[in-house]
C-alpha cells in the first residue's frame, strides 16, 4: 500500500502532466503570495522587547517611568574628543549645538543637557582629567524605533557639521589619527548601540544572501561538475524563499508573530545549507539508480521510494526542534521558532514535489555533461561512436573503502574518534561567556568607539548606571541605603536620591560601577547591589522584602543570563526527548535510538569545544555571547540528526536482506558521497557567517560550521556505523530490521 502511494504521488509530481502542474502551481503560488502579502522585510523589528513584565528589570523600568517621567528617556552619549586636549572654541561649538538642540528637538529628541547655560570654567569641569573627552547626553523618545532614532542621529549630525563648518565634520573624524588634532565625536549609549546593531544587520542581509548564493553554487559545481544540476536546488531553494518572505509578512502584519533582522539573516543561512541538504538527498539517489535503471521515470519512483521518508524524517526533526523554541522566554530565542520552523517546512515540501519536476522534465540531462547510463545505454552509445563498450566500474569508490574499514576494525575506530572528540569536549570547559553586546560590534563602530573613549577617560560605568529604587519611609533611611551603595567595592559613584513623582517615599539612585556595565563582572554584582540595600533598609527597621528595584542595562543583562539559562534547561530536554521520540517512531529501535543522540550531543560539545579553540586562539575572541550554546544545540542536535537518520535508513533497509556487516558497508558506501557534499555545502553557508562584522553571527556561525562538519566527517562515516556493527543484532532492539541470516548466524565482534 505503501509503495502503490508514492508510485502515485511521484506520478502525480514527476509523471508527464504531473510534473508541469506542478511546476505551474508553484509559480502562481509563489507570485499571488509575493502580490497580495506584504514582505518580511518590511514588517521586522529590531526593537522588540526580550522579556515580559514580570522581569524584575522590566518592572524596575515600568516603575522609572511612572515615577521618574524626567528620566525616561534613551540616552545617546555624545563623546566629544580631541587628543591634543578640547580647546574653548571646541566646548564653545559644543554649547551651541546644545542650545540649538533645546530650540529646535531633532525627531524623537526628549530632552538635552543645558550645557550652554554652564560658564565655560564650569563645563571644563566635565572634561575628563586630562583635558581631551566630554561626554554630552541626550535623551530620545523610547517609543522610537531605531530607524526613529538614527533619523534623530542623523540630524545632530547635520548641525554638528554646520556649527563646525570650517573642520571636518567631527562625526566623520578619524580617531587614530596620527595628528591628533581633529575633534571628534561619536554617538554611544544605549541610542548608539541600537542604531549601530540595525545598521550591521542591514548591511549585512544583501552580502549574506549573495555570498550563501555563491558558495552553494560553487560548491555544487564542484562536487558534481554540471551547470543544470547545480542550478536545481538553487532554484528550488529560490521558490521556497519567495513563499516564505511573503508569509512571514502576513504573519507579522495580523500579529501573530514578530521577528528582527538576526531572526531573517540566520534563516536565509539555514534556508540555502538545509535546503540544498534535502535536494541533494533526493539528488543523488536518482543519478544512482539511472545508472542501473534505462527508463527515467522509473529510476524517478525508485529514487523518491528510497529517499523520501528519510526527507520527510529529517525535515520533521527540524521543523519540531525548532518549534520546541517557542517555550523559551528570552524574547530572541522565542522569535527563531516560526521564521526558522516555517523555512524548513515549506523547503522540505519543495524538496519532495519541486524537485521532483524538475528532475522529472529534465532527466538524465539534469547532469550534463556527465550523464549517468546504465551499462547497455553506455555499450549501444559506444558502438554507435565506433568505440569499445566501456568495461563495468570495478575500483573501489571512497564510500567502499570507508564501509570496509567500519565492518573490519569497529572497536579500533569506535574508540579513536571517540578520543578524538573528547578531547575537543575538554576545550568546552575552558569557555568564558559574555552577554556584552558592545562586544558583537566591530572595533571601529561609532557606539564602540564612543564606549572606549569614556572607559578609556572617565570610568566605563558612566555608560550605562544602574538604576536602584527603594521605598523608604525616613531621609535616614534614604541616607542609609546610598551609604550601604557606596561602601561596596566595585562602586565609584552613587548620586543623591531622586524622590519618586506620585510617591516621594520612593528614591531613586544612580549607581555608577567601577567596571564596564556590559561585563559578566559587573551583572555579577546585580545580586550584590540588591542584598546591599535591603539589608540597609532592614536593618533601619523597614521591611525591605519587595521594596528594592534595579534597572539598567547590567540589570537587563542579569536577566537576560538568567532568562537564558532557564531556557536552555528546558529546551534541551525537550528537544532531545522530542527527537527521540520521532527517531522511535521510524527506527522502532530503542539502542540506536540512544547511540544516535549520544553521537550527536557528543558532536555538540566537541563543536564547542573545537569552536572555542579557533575563536580564542585563531579570531582572539575573548568571550563569546551567552547565547551562542543554545544556538548551536539547536542547529548542530537538529541537522545533525539529518544525516544519521539519512544514513542509518539506508542500513535498515539493506539489513533486511542481507548480514548487518554488509549492510552497514553499502549504506555507508551509499550514502558517503551525498552526505559529504551536503555536509560540505551546510557548514560552508554557516561559515559565510564568520565574514559578517557581528561578532554572535561569527561566533555562532563558527561553532555551527564546526559541529557539521565533525557530524559529516567523523561521526556519520566512522563513529555511528562502527557502533551499529559494534551493537550487531542489538542496534535493531526491538524491532526486527535484521536479515534472517543476520539473526541465525550473528555471533558478535
Amino acid at each position: 500500500m505503501g509503495v502503490k502511494w508514492l508510485d502515485s504521488f511521484t506520478q502525480a509530481v514527476g509523471g508527464k502532466r504531473g510534473r508541469w502542474i506542478t511546476l505551474a502551481a508553484w509559480i502562481m503560488i509563489v507570485a499571488l503570495l509575493n502580490m497580495t502579502l506584504p514582505s518580511s522585510s518590511e514588517l521586522k523589528d529590531d526593537t522588540l522587547a526580550n522579556f515580559d513584565a514580570s522581569k524584575p528589570s522590566v518592572q524596575a523600568e515600568k516603575l522609572i517611568a511612572e515615577q521618574f517621567p524626567s528620566e525616561t528617556g534613551i540616552p545617546a552619549l555624545l563623546t566629544w574628543y580631541r587628543a591634543a586636549g578640547l580647546t574653548d572654541e571646541d566646548l564653545a561649538g559644543i554649547q551651541q549645538l546644545a542650545k540649538q538642540l533645546q530650540a529646535s528637538p531633532v525627531p524623537y529628541q526628549e530632552s538635552v543637557v543645558p550645557l550652554d547655560k554652564l560658564p565655560l570654567p564650569a563645563l571644563k569641569q566635565q572634561v575628563s582629567q586630562d583635558g581631551t573627552t566630554l561626554v554630552q547626553p541626550v535623551l530620545f523618545d523610547k517609543s522610537a524605533g531605531s530607524d526613529g532614532l538614527k533619523e534623530g542621529l542623523t540630524q545632530i549630525e547635520k548641525a554638528t557639521a554646520l556649527i563646525f563648518k570650517d573642520a571636518e565634520n567631527p562625526f566623520q573624524t578619524k580617531l587614530n589619527d596620527a595628528s591628533g588634532s581633529g575633534l571628534a565625536v561619536r554617538a554611544s549609549g544605549p541610542v548608539g548601540i541600537a542604531v549601530d546593531a540595525t545598521g550591521l544587520f542591514k548591511s549585512a542581509d544583501v552580502s549574506l544572501l549573495l555570498a550563501t548564493v555563491f558558495l552553494v553554487l560553487l560548491f555544487l559545481l564542484l562536487i558534481y561538475r554540471s551547470p543544470v544540476l547545480a542550478l536545481i536546488p538553487l532554484i528550488a531553494v529560490g521558490f521556497a524563499y519567495g513563499a516564505i518572505t511573503p508569509l512571514l509578512g502576513w504573519m507579522a502584519d495580523q500579529g501573530w508573530i514578530a521577528y528582527d533582522s538576526q531572526s531573517l539573516s540566520i534563516m536565509t543561512v539555514l534556508l540555502f545549507g538545509a535546503g540544498t541538504d534535502y535536494c541533494l538527498f533526493l539528488i543523488a539517489r536518482f543519478r544512482s539508480e539511472l545508472k542501473e535503471e534505462g527508463h527515467t521515470f522509473t529510476a524517478l519512483k525508485r529514487a523518491f521510494s528510497g529517499s523520501s521518508g528519510a526527507i520527510a524524517m529529517s525535515g520533521l526533526t527540524v521543523v519540531l526542534s525548532l518549534l520546541v523554541l517557542l517555550l523559551a522566554e528570552f524574547g530572541s530565542v522565542q522569535r527563531f521558532a516560526i521564521p526558522f520552523s516555517l523555512a524548513i517546512l515549506i523547503m522540505m515540501i519543495a524538496s519532495l514535489t519541486l524537485v521532483p519536476a524538475f528532475l522529472g522534465l529534465l532527466g538524465r540531462a539534469s547532469f550534463y555533461p556527465f550523464i549517468p547510463r546504465t551499462q547497455e545505454m553506455a555499450a549501444a552509445r559506444a558502438k554507435k561512436k565506433g568505440k569499445p563498450a566501456p568495461s563495468p566500474q570495478t575500483r573501489p569508490t571512497l564510500g567502499d573503502r570507508l564501509g570496509e574499514a567500519v565492518v573490519r576494525k569497529p572497536k579500533r575506530i569506535a574508540v579513536i574518534t571517540t578520543i578524538l572528540l573528547v578531547i575537543c569536549v575538554i576545550f568546552a570547559t575552558q569557555i568564558k561567556y559574555t552577554f556584552d553586546t558592545l562586544s558583537s560590534f566591530p572595533a571601529d563602530s561609532p557606539s564602540r568607539e564612543g564606549f572606549t573613549l569614556i572607559a578609556d577617560h572617565f570610568n566605563a560605568g558612566e555608560l550605562a548606571p544602574v538604576q536602584v529604587i527603594a521605598e523608604t519611609q525616613s531621609a535616614e533611611q534614604g541616607e542609609a541605603v546610598k551609604a550601604a551603595l557606596a561602601a561596596l567595592p566595585f562602586v565609584k559613584k552613587v548620586t543623591d536620591p531622586v524622590p519618586g513623582a506620585a510617591n516621594p517615599d520612593l528614591l531613586r539612585f544612580e549607581v555608577e560601577l567601577a567596571v564596564n556595565p556590559y561585563s559578566i563582572e559587573a551583572i555579577a554584582h546585580i545580586p550584590e547591589l540588591r542584598q546591599a540595600a535591603q539589608e540597609a533598609l532592614s536593618a533601619s527597621g523597614a521591611d525591605a522584602a519587595d521594596g528594592i528595584w534595579i534597572g539598567g542595562q547590567t540589570a537587563e543583562q542579569y536577566d537576560t543570563k538568567q532568562t537564558t539559562g532557564d531556557d536552555a534547561k528546558l529546551i534541551i530536554p525537550v528537544i532531545l526527548i522530542l527527537i527521540a521520540i520521532l527517531l522511535l517512531a521510524y527506527l522502532r529501535s530503542f539502542v540506536a535510538m540512544l547511540y544516535l543522540i549520544a553521537t550527536v550531543l557528543l558532536s555538540y560539545y566537541s563543536a564547542l569545544g573545537l569552536g572555542w579553540v579557533v575563536l580564542h586562539y585563531l579570531f582572539g575572541t575573548d568571550a563569546i555571547q551567552g547565547l551562542i550554546p543554545l544556538y548551536s544545540f539547536v542547529f548542530i542536535v537538529a541537522l545533525g540528526e539529518d544525516y544519521n537518520i539519512f544514513m542509518i535508513s539506508s542500513i535498515w533497509k539493506k539489513a533486511r536482506h542481507m548480514p548487518l556487516r554488509q549492510a552497514v558497508k553499502e549504506g555507508v558506501s551509499q550514502t558517503g558521497s551525498v552526505i559529504t557534499s551536503a555536509g560540505l555545502i551546510l557548514a560552508g553557508t554557516f561559515a559565510v557567517l564568520a565574514t559578517l562584522p557581528i561578532q554572535v553571527l561569527v561566533q555562532f556561525g563558527t561553532i555551527t560550521a564546526i559541529g557539521v562538519l565533525l557530524d559529516t566527517f567523523i561521526v556519520r562515516p566512522f563513529l555511528v556505523p562502527a557502533i551499529t556493527v559494534l551493537c550487531g543484532r542489538f542496534a535493531f532492539w526491538p524491532a526486527s530490521a535484521a536479515s534472517k541470516s543476520e539473526r541465525s548466524t550473528h555471533t558478535g565482534n
